[in-house]
Parts: C-alpha cells; sequence; structure tokens
C-alpha cells in the first residue's frame, strides 16, 4: 500500500513538473483566477447603470421638470428632451431605452385628483437593465409625486419594508465575482486532466508508462491529485485576493470548509476530464468535445440562473452533473454561511457522481493502454 501511493506522488509530481514547463497552461491559470475574474465581475452587470433615458415633457410645469430632474446617474444618463413625434425613430435606433412620456395637463389633473398617467416606452432588447430600470424609474416617479403633492396619492393600506438578506446593496458583483471562480474550477479542472492524458499519448511518454510497474488507476489518481491541488490553490488565492481583498466581496462562511468540499469536487470533475480525454484521439479532438460539455455544465448549474427557474425535466437531468452540486453547496457556504449539516447530500452526490466516472475513465483507459501495447 505504501509502495502504491509512493508511486501515485511521485508521477504527481512529475504531473507538476509537466505543468511548471507548458507556460501556456499556466498562464492560462493565472489569467482565468485573476484578470478573467475582475473583469466579469465590474463588466458583467445585472442593475441598472448609465441607461439612456429620453424624456417627452408636454406638461411643462414645475413638477414635470422635477420628475425629469430625478432620474439621475449613476443609474441613468442626463435626461434628453424629445418631441412626441421622435420616439419611434429614436427607439427603433436604439439611442434610448426609456423614454418617459409626461402627457398635457399632468400637474392640473393630479392637483384635480384625476390620476393622470405616465407612459414608459421600453426597449426591452437588454431584458435584464429594461426589467430593473423599469422598476427603478416607477419608483423613482412616485416618490417625487409624493414628494411633489402629498395630499394626492392615496396610501397603500400596507407598507411593504423588503430587507435583503446576504447582499444588502443587491450588487451583482457579489454574485458574479463568486460564481466565475466556480465556473474557472469546473473549465480548468476538466481541461488540465484531460490534457494532461493526452499530452502522455502526443508525446509518446505514455509508452514510457506501460513500461512502469504502475497501474492505469495509479496514473489517473496522480493526474488528479497534481491537476486538483494546482487547482484548489489557485481558487483559494483567488477567492481569498482577489474576491475578498480587490473586489471587496465578503464571505459569509467557512474558507476551510469551501476547500474541503472543492476538494470533493476536484475528484469528479478530473475524472470527467479524464473520461472526455480517453474518447478523444488528439487535444484538438479534446477541446471541440469538451467545449459543449463546459458550456453546459456553466450554464445549466444554478451559477448563471437559478435551477428552479428551469423545467423539471432538466433540473432532473442536471442532477448528474458535479458542477449542479458543488454550485448549490458553494452559494450556501459562502453566501449563507451554511455548515457541514446543511450541504452534505450535496457531498454525498459529488462522491457518488466522481465514484461513477472514475470507473468508466478507467475502464476506458485500462482498454487504451492495452490496445497500446
Amino acid at each position: 500500500m505504501l509502495a502504491r501511493l509512493a508511486r501515485i506522488f511521485r508521477l504527481g509530481v512529475k504531473e507538476l513538473y509537466s505543468l511548471k514547463s507548458d507556460p501556456v497552461l499556466a498562464g492560462l491559470i493565472l489569467y482565468t483566477f485573476t484578470v478573467a475574474v475582475y473583469t466579469v465581475s465590474v463588466g458583467a452587470k445585472f442593475e441598472v447603470e448609465n441607461a439612456a433615458v429620453a424624456v417627452v415633457d408636454e406638461d411643462q410645469t414645475a413638477l414635470s421638470r422635477r420628475l425629469r430632474d430625478a432620474l439621475l446617474k449613476p443609474f441613468f444618463k442626463e435626461p434628453v428632451l424629445i418631441g412626441a413625434d421622435g420616439i419611434d425613430a429614436a427607439m427603433d435606433a436604439g439611442r434610448y431605452v426609456f423614454v418617459v412620456e409626461i402627457p398635457p395637463r399632468f400637474e392640473h389633473d393630479l392637483i384635480a385628483g384625476r390620476q393622470p398617467s405616465i407612459q414608459l416606452d421600453i426597449d426591452a432588447t437588454a431584458m435584464s437593465q429594461a426589467g430593473n430600470g423599469a422598476s427603478y424609474i416607477q419608483n423613482i416617479l412616485v416618490q417625487e409625486i409624493r414628494a411633489a403633492a402629498p395630499s394626492t396619492v392615496t396610501s397603500a393600506p400596507v407598507s411593504v419594508v423588503i430587507r435583503p438578506r446576504f447582499n444588502p446593496n443587491l450588487s451583482s458583483a457579489w454574485f458574479t465575482s463568486v460564481m466565475q471562480v466556480i465556473n474557472n474550477i469546473t473549465m480548468l479542472s476538466v481541461i488540465l486532466a484531460g490534457a494532461a492524458l493526452i499530452r502522455e499519448r502526443e508525446h509518446g511518454t505514455i509508452e514510457h508508462l506501460l513500461v512502469m510497474p504502475v497501474t492505469p488507476i495509479e496514473i489517473m489518481l496522480a493526474k488528479i491529485w497534481a491537476n486538483g491541488l494546482v487547482i484548489v490553490v489557485a481558487a483559494t488565492l483567488s477567492l481569498l485576493v482577489m474576491v475578498e481583498r480587490v473586489l471587496g466581496v465578503p464571505v459569509q462562511g467557512s474558507v476551510t470548509l469551501f476547500v474541503a468540499s472543492m476538494l470533493v469536487y476536484q475528484f469528479s470533475v478530473t475524472a470527467l476530464g479524464i473520461l472526455v480525454a480517453t474518447v478523444s484521439t488528439s487535444m484538438a479532438q479534446f477541446g471541440l468535445i469538451v467545449m459543449p460539455v463546459l458550456i453546459v455544465m456553466n450554464l445549466l448549474s444554478g451559477s448563471t440562473t437559478p435551477m428552479e427557474s428551469m423545467p423539471v425535466w432538466l433540473q432532473n437531468v442536471m442532477q448528474v452533473s458535479p458542477s449542479t452540486h458543488f454550485v448549490a453547496l458553494s452559494q450556501a457556504v459562502l453566501y449563507r454561511g451554511a455548515g457541514l449539516s446543511v450541504i452534505w447530500p450535496n457531498l454525498l452526490a459529488l462522491l457518488a457522481i466522481g465514484a461513477a466516472f472514475f470507473a468508466l475513465a478507467a475502464l476506458r483507459f485500462r482498454k487504451a493502454l492495452q490496445a497500446s501495447q
């Protein structure tokens, strides 16, 4: 047993030296957990920021000017006054996301208690910005009308007080930064493990392994622990430095528990990478096969859209993906401060899925080695 562990360790060290001598892969790891995390977090935003807005002011009163001036930065750009006949052309050309139409005699009708309406035209091409921006504008207009003419606005029978938990400022960077780290873990784990096996085949070193007193299981375990260790270290540093320090995103739960869960996840996804590599004949073919696999795993794991918004049949299908369970437990630990008592079902699912991937990959890898002899 000790001799087998020693062989696995030495083979893993060889993998680390191979990775060190490959500047492209080393650069990819560095870029993925630093620049990629930062740019996605600050660039991909769900909240409204600098949205182009126009105002059609047919009332020309103090109240209409107050409503126009209430649309402020950083949510909106400075409102542009346009005529009613220019709305269609401006919206068709994509110059404005929102157009606020204040009708004639709006202030007069409001004071008289006639409940006039304001029309809001929205370019819903960008659905997230359009939906959130409409809510922003509605709240801004209602607040300004209540402040300017409180006697004309009927108070609601119930006062709704909203207190967001885990992300009180509703900042998208708090979500995208952590989820980007999670997605990068998935991507690089599959690529590095599979590329390590393909590299052995393309460089001809697989024949060297065949004459050594090692088994296919030992070769696979060596590649799993070596490549997994690199990803775990890089992801942990990215979480502590890029996410917490640079982006200022607080981590609520235990980083130690997250790292321990990541080790279990590494077993699953690196085994998947080796499995894909066993059905590939070259690095180019491996890349073509692994791309749709990674896209599905990342987009449908819950890191981009909630699992609850997907069809039930698709939710059930995605339960066989290790990324689904890892995203769920990562959100529970890092966002909500959950402990082992909450995430243990996800850990068991990762172990079961990883064991299945590993067994299938070992079977195919053993057949590939026997065919090479």
